[in-house]
């Protein structure tokens, strides 16, 4: 089944406690520590993305998706803006993030210059299914999430949740312009096989340098937390095999993993943000009254 979505632009500004980037969740530094190595990958990731679709705009014929991509353009260009300041947050507390992300950078870059632009749409194809299962784990179980600054928390929710309005968009303009046969199903599963295999080696030696900067990498009880909400019972990746397998289903879609209620919280997440915005222009005033 095809969800017929048409993603929508949230200019978001979550006003993040910077003081706060060590420890925002509630379920310890390392779990922390864990969401924020993923915000590493984003800003080179999604502006990455938005090339390789950029590539083929003038080719999509249908209508709708053209509209569909200029909005998908835009989400992903807030969410760049956004977890690039996330990113200067750890720089700032002293963590190497800056020299992470120009490694993410020149790898992107490297594929961009040497890789056929079906290949670099593929490649979005394959990190778009992948974003979006993870998005899908932070909005359905908020064990993850739960317990946490509330300015983090609405981040990664707004970022989820436009993650999973959108995740279709790459993956129906790949079926147009590349097609839907067999060798468009082989390019692209071999390139999700691969894309996965890339990025968690980059994702975990990125996870321990993190750890490292923070001396907390001989903290085997933090390690232990961490791996249980990984790999243990109801962890990530025991949750997210069944979608992963899907992915190599011949006529898959992303609509086919159906989880469009967890659209319903835009507007309460949009009302928060907004109160956010309310806060952060009351402080100059609450400290010159008492100055």
């Amino acid at each position: 089944m095809t969800a017929a979505i048409l993603p929508v632009r949230r200019n978001l500004q979550f006003h993040l406690p910077k003081e706060k980037i060590d420890d925002w969740n509630g379920a310890g530094p390392h779990w922390t520590q864990f969401l924020n190595t993923l915000s590493i990958f984003f800003p080179a990731g999604e502006r990455f993305f938005i090339q390789s679709v950029r590539n083929y705009r003038k080719d999509v014929v249908d209508k709708e998706l053209k509209k569909a991509v200029s909005a998908f353009i835009g989400q992903e260009a807030f969410h760049t803006r956004e977890h690039e300041e996330y990113n200067e947050a750890m720089v700032e507390a002293g963590i190497p993030t800056d020299q992470m992300e120009a490694s993410v950078e020149k790898l992107l870059a490297f594929v961009q210059k040497v890789m056929p632009r079906p290949v670099q749409l593929a490649v979005t194809v394959a990190l778009e299914h992948l974003t979006a299962m993870l998005a899908d784990i932070v909005m359905e179980d908020d064990r993850f999430i739960k317990n946490s600054d509330p300015h983090y928390e609405a981040l990664w929710k707004w970022h989820a949740m436009e993650e999973t309005e959108h995740k279709g968009v790459a993956y129906d303009v790949y079926e147009e312009v590349v097609g839907k046969g067999p060798g468009a199903y082989a390019l692209r599963s071999t390139v999700f096989v691969a894309a996965n295999v890339i990025f968690w080696s980059l994702f975990y030696r990125y996870y321990y340098r993190v750890m490292k900067s923070r001396g907390e990498h001989t903290n085997m009880a933090g390690w232990r937390k961490s791996f249980r909400y990984q790999f243990g019972k109801r962890g990530v990746f025991p949750s997210l095999i069944g979608d992963w397998l899907r992915f190599f289903k011949p006529g898959f879609h992303p609509w086919d993993i159906n989880n469009i209620h967890l659209l319903d919280e835009a507007e309460e997440l949009m009302r928060l943000v907004d109160g956010f915005a309310e806060q952060a222009q009351l402080v100059p005033q609450s400290n010159s009254a008492a100055a």
